[in-house]
């Protein structure tokens, strides 16, 4: 039997929050090898430690058909040129599919097919949802200048897999150029 806070939260789409949850957060210093750009990361870790992100996440069970669901918030900022980011993952559970729903702020998701090392960028902003296929390696960055808030919602048994992303990484990145978001192979830095 689930609880009733499990079936009935209250999340605050402004600050990425749920009611009664406490959110795992994520400093500069947990993304070491996430930027492509070394130089700029030990310069900005530096400088300090700032919680990067944030995720609040319910999870109401793990049986056949349950689902999962959390609420990110991205800070806004760069390191180098590259902006905040999620570490990013993949699903243990290579079949299980994500959609995401963009709350307030703007961003992008990088996507890749772990088969085919296939790249691309979709916007996350508010009132847009990107569907993340099985198989797919993703990553969520803030372009904006404001708090990036968003829902992600995914199969119970997906689970995370963050240390093939820790091994691999991202074949490519996105950076700031002209002022906007574009997506470069990380070796063309």
């Amino acid at each position: 039997m689930l609880n009733s806070a499990a079936l009935l939260s209250c999340f605050d789409p402004g600050l990425g929050t749920i009611a009664g949850v406490v959110p795992v957060k994520r400093c500069l210093s947990d993304l070491r090898g996430c930027f492509a750009d070394a130089t700029a990361y030990e310069q900005a870790r530096a400088a300090g430690n700032p919680v990067i992100y944030t995720v609040a996440g319910v999870e109401p069970g793990g049986g056949e058909g349950d689902l999962h669901y959390g609420v990110g918030l991205i800070r806004p900022g760069r390191v180098g040129a590259e902006y905040f980011m999620t570490k990013g993952h993949l699903h243990a559970w290579r079949a299980a599919a994500e959609v995401y729903i963009g709350l307030s702020g703007r961003g992008v998701m990088l996507l890749e097919d772990e088969v085919t090392g296939e790249s691309r960028t979709a916007p996350l902003e508010p009132h847009r949802v990107v569907y993340v296929p099985g198989g797919t390696a993703h990553r969520t960055m803030n372009t904006g200048d404001a708090p990036l808030t968003y829902v992600g919602i995914y199969p119970a048994k997906a689970g995370h897999d963050y240390g093939a992303i820790a091994r691999n990484n991202f074949r490519c990145v996105v950076v700031e150029r002209d002022g906007r978001p574009v997506m470069v192979e990380r070796n063309q830095l």
